[in-house]
């Protein structure tokens, strides 16, 4: 079963950051543009749900962050400030002179969530599906996490390959029981690509899969995110795993006084509910960009 596309992305090539980046660019007449950010794994692509559910004026772009789709692999790796200068200089480029509004999923939710707080003139407003950070580390957890880098450092990583694009799309099924198969298929391609043997490989690179050996720290991320001033919408799926973890730490971190933010939860949506329930997250995005 084939997806029907709505509304075709233009999908240019931009060279930033000695990156060469694919893009996907949906034209409208809105003057501000929305930039939306995709989480681990994913593609700038499968944003192309929320999109067709959204009104023909809105002028919205996506990009595949550096490693995954068709974006280049950088030679040192991956380190996480990169994806927030990745971030600006993509904004620079599609609005140079004035804020954007900021969606991000999961990863991207996050990599949003500080950009937000750090370049507070940037962002518009700002929505937040699924990425609100991971959980506290400790000091005394650094030297196995090192350990564990550097062994990873020593042996290649590798994704899985799959027999067929349909073989594909029927794992990411048992994966994602609430997502059409229509969407899926799609998810398969766009995440997917054939090898000569004829299987399917990930278009991503593997190093994606290496531990970061520095901790992650909460506190810091807390701190960024009392900086934005952008109007913030925080999405859960009623159904992710993340939920209940996410509405606690609400509660006791006191997120209520920390920026200006809604929450909302989307009751039949698991952690991709971008894919899950794209015409859901597209009425949030039009209620609360109008």
């Amino acid at each position: 079963m084939t997806y029907s596309i709505v509304r075709s992305p233009d999908r240019p090539l931009l060279d930033v950051r000695g990156l060469q980046f694919q893009l996907y660019r949906w034209g409208g007449d809105d003057p501000h543009p929305i930039v939306m950010v995709h989480g681990w794994g994913d593609s700038g692509a499968t944003w192309q749900f929320v999109v067709d559910h959204m009104s023909p004026r809105r002028a919205l772009l996506a990009y595949d962050a550096r490693g995954f789709g068709g974006t280049q692999w950088p030679r040192d790796g991956y380190w996480f400030p990169d994806y927030l200068a990745d971030l600006e200089a993509i904004i620079d480029n599609v609005s140079p002179d004035a804020p954007v509004d900021l969606i991000g999923h999961s990863m991207g939710g996050n990599v949003a969530m500080l950009y937000a707080g750090i370049r507070r003139e940037r962002v518009r407003r700002l929505i937040n599906l699924e990425g609100f950070g991971m959980q506290r580390t400790q000091p005394e957890q650094a030297p196995a996490r090192y350990r564990e880098w550097l062994d990873e450092m020593r042996r290649n990583r590798d994704f899985a390959t799959y027999d067929s694009f349909e073989h594909f799309a029927s794992i990411l099924a048992r994966r994602n029981p609430r997502t059409p198969r229509d969407r899926l298929d799609f998810i398969a391609r766009s995440w997917g690509r054939q090898r000569a043997d004829g299987r399917i490989e990930l278009r991503a690179d593997p190093r994606h899969k290496h531990v970061n050996p520095m901790l992650y720290q909460r506190e810091q991320a807390l701190a960024c995110w009392k900086e934005i001033t952008a109007p913030t919408q925080l999405v859960v799926g009623g159904k992710s795993g993340f939920t209940k973890r996410v509405l606690d730490e609400m509660v006791s971190e006191r997120w209520q006084d920390a920026f200006n933010h809604t929450v909302v939860t989307i009751a039949d949506a698991g952690h991709m509910v971008h894919h899950e329930q794209p015409a859901a997250v597209a009425e949030l995005i039009e209620a609360m960009l109008s």
